[in-house]
């Protein structure tokens, strides 16, 4: 039967009491029935009774329904293990997704990755610091030939030379200022610095006539005119009055000293200056002769250095270790150089030097001539730089006073010094 009709009937029904002759005599032929208006409200009151039985039977059904619907996750969790309840298809859980555990990295390995890095860092600034005084270098700057020999004890012993040459001169015009030996890599762990002082009255194969009697500095500038052996034909003098086995070696100007200073200490070398007396009395500054501007048309030049603690740039630094005019001469400036460089050597204390100082030896290779490696540089300078900041042992040949006033063959004063007595304290110092 159509869904529109049986609609049609339940209405009809529902209203059955009320229906007029039309909608009786519709009813009548939609349902085949034959009801006359007294059976009309008879079946009305029917009905109604029907309805009334019905509705606590619906409640009843309505609350079993409510009651099974929430009873519905307990039919689920209740449903026989052996697969019967066909129609539940419990959602599979979810597997937790195994995350990669990341490896711990140990200890050693993240030191190593550190000092690689550090390490890095060292050659990147030494490369730079390179280039920086490749640019400032004196023309003509190589490096020369040197015979080194390693000492008996293991420990490494470098001749460093300073010399007085400008850069408008050649190597053949300069003399050696300062000469210095310094010992690294020894087994007590100390830097240990000799110095000679320039006077002093020694032998040389080839040159000397009647035994010791030319000034050291001399060597210097002998050497550098036979095709450039300075440095060699030094090592060569020192071996032959001291007996000491020298395998490195490092020239330095002028201009050089005070762009390693300058690049090494950007603030300035913290140093105590002092100067003895002049003339027997005591000085509160001191005009000191300023090197690095000297020219040939100003030749001259004058700074004043006060006698007092302070911070030095390379320049007047320069101008105070050179300094020999007050009452300890030569002797005095020998004291200022060592104090120079243990004023240069013990101020490498901060950590960030290691960066730095990688950079001025990079500026040092640059600058001056040496034949000290590249490798020994970088692998070298960090625990020289800790053994110099517990002090360096200085020492001077000779000792103030310990000398004999001489001449030397062309007719100069020198300093003639006791040769056996300066190699035994020399082999208990050096070894």
């Amino acid at each position: 039967m159509d869904q529109r009709i049986k609609l049609r009937i339940e209405y009809l029904r529902a209203n059955l009491r009320y229906l007029n002759d039309v909608e009786l005599a519709e009813y009548n032929r939609l349902t085949g029935q034959h009801l006359t208006h007294q059976q009309q409200h008879q079946a009305h009151q029917q009905s109604h009774q029907t309805y009334q039985a019905s509705q606590p039977m619906q409640s009843e059904q309505a609350y079993h329904s409510s009651q099974s619907y929430h009873q519905a996750p307990n039919f689920e969790s209740n449903s026989s293990s052996d697969g019967y309840n066909k129609h539940h298809h419990p959602r599979p859980s979810k597997k937790p997704k195994n995350k990669k555990k990341r490896k711990k990295v140990s200890f050693w390995k993240k030191l190593w990755r550190f000092l690689l890095l550090v390490i890095v860092l060292m050659i990147g600034f030494f490369i730079y610091g390179y280039h920086r005084g490749k640019s400032k270098a004196p023309e003509g700057l190589k490096t020369e030939k040197f015979s080194g020999q390693k000492t008996p004890s293991g420990a490494t012993n470098i001749l460093i030379l300073g010399t007085d040459q400008r850069d408008f001169q050649t190597t053949g015009d300069a003399r050696s200022d300062s000469i210095m030996v310094m010992q690294v890599n020894a087994k007590d762990n100390k830097v240990k610095l000799v110095s000679f002082m320039r006077d002093t009255l020694v032998y040389q194969p080839g040159v000397s006539q009647y035994g010791a009697d030319t000034k050291i500095n001399v060597a210097y500038n002998i050497g550098e005119q036979d095709n450039h052996q300075g440095a060699e034909y030094m090592r060569e003098v020192l071996k032959k009055n001291f007996d000491i086995d020298i395998q490195y070696y490092a020239l330095v100007n002028f201009n050089s000293f005070a762009t390693v200073i300058d690049s090494l200490y950007p603030m300035g070398v913290k140093i105590d200056a002092k100067f003895s007396t002049i003339d027997g009395e005591t000085v509160k500054s001191v005009d000191v002769p300023d090197d690095l501007n000297w020219t040939p048309e100003h030749q001259n030049p004058i700074q004043k250095i006060k006698v007092r603690p302070q911070r030095m740039d390379g320049r007047t630094l320069l101008n105070y270790a050179r300094f020999r005019k007050d009452d300890e001469g030569d002797f005095g400036r020998t004291k200022r150089q060592q104090q120079v460089m243990q004023a240069i050597m013990s101020g490498v204390k901060s950590p960030l030097t290691l960066f730095t100082g990688s950079s001025a030896l990079g500026t040092i290779k640059g600058v001056t001539s040496t034949n000290v490696s590249d490798f020994f540089m970088l692998t070298h300078a960090p625990g020289l730089a800790l053994d110099a900041a517990k002090g360096i042992e200085s020492y001077t040949v000779p000792e103030n006073g310990d000398w004999v006033d001489a001449l030397d063959q062309y007719g100069g004063s020198g300093l003639l010094i006791d040769f056996d007595k300066y190699q035994a304290k020399l082999k208990t110092l050096l070894g």
